[in-house]
């Protein structure tokens, strides 16, 4: 079933490649800009902020808590009646190392705040965290979608694989364009987005559902 969505699009892949073309070039103005440094790191107004810049043209709920219950493989997130406290819980979690930092972004993975794109928000936000705490990203490019999948399908009973997986490819090449860009792709092939590359996206203009 296509999401409800600001361009009345009922077609799914369309609806894709819109969402991917728009949220994509979003990220990419969120990266180049110093926005995020009014929130502090590792909550939920970050967190929040980055939903909303990423899909408020395209859908009403960017960057509003979900009231509805959600599940993906058999996984089913933090029930809607008691999401809020959950995040609240999360957002007080430590963040003062590496082990610490992924913790909380398993713990608000299994959240899952959002109705749609929480895990591109949550990279994000969990590079914002590693950035501004420990002077480091994740070199997303150099983790495989399978291993990471798997891994997230896993942490919530252990969180050591996804740990090892993603301190494999920390970099502290932290403002590099190259590495944000090829992220951000790969963290869009994981959730089966590919239809664009990021590089290709500054020469493209705005989606208009009317051409």
């Amino acid at each position: 079933m296509t999401l409800r969505n600001k361009f009345n699009i009922e077609n799914q892949v369309e609806l894709a490649r819109v969402e991917e073309l728009l949220s994509k070039q979003r990220a990419i103005e969120l990266w180049q800009s110093d926005e995020l440094k009014k929130f502090s790191a590792g909550t939920f107004a970050t967190l929040a902020h980055i939903h909303k810049k990423l899909f408020e043209e395209i859908y009403f709920f960017a960057g509003k808590i979900r009231d509805e219950n959600i599940s993906k493989s058999h996984f089913r997130f933090a029930s809607a009646l008691y999401l809020r406290e959950a995040v609240a819980s999360v957002e007080k979690m430590p963040q003062s190392n590496f082990d610490e930092i992924i913790a909380k972004y398993v713990e608000m993975n299994v959240a899952h705040p959002f109705r749609e794109g929480n895990g591109r928000s949550m990279r994000l936000w969990l590079d914002d965290i590693l950035k501004r705490e420990l002077g480091t990203v994740i070199d997303w490019s150099r983790v495989d979608k399978n291993n990471y999948l798997q891994a997230m399908e896993r942490s919530p009973i252990n969180d050591s694989e996804i740990k090892k997986i993603l301190a494999a490819a920390l970099t502290e090449k932290i403002n590099d364009r190259e590495i944000f860009m090829k992220g951000l792709d790969a963290s869009y092939f994981y959730e089966n987005y590919f239809a664009y590359r990021s590089e290709d996206l500054h020469s493209m203009r705005t989606y208009n559902h009317d051409d």
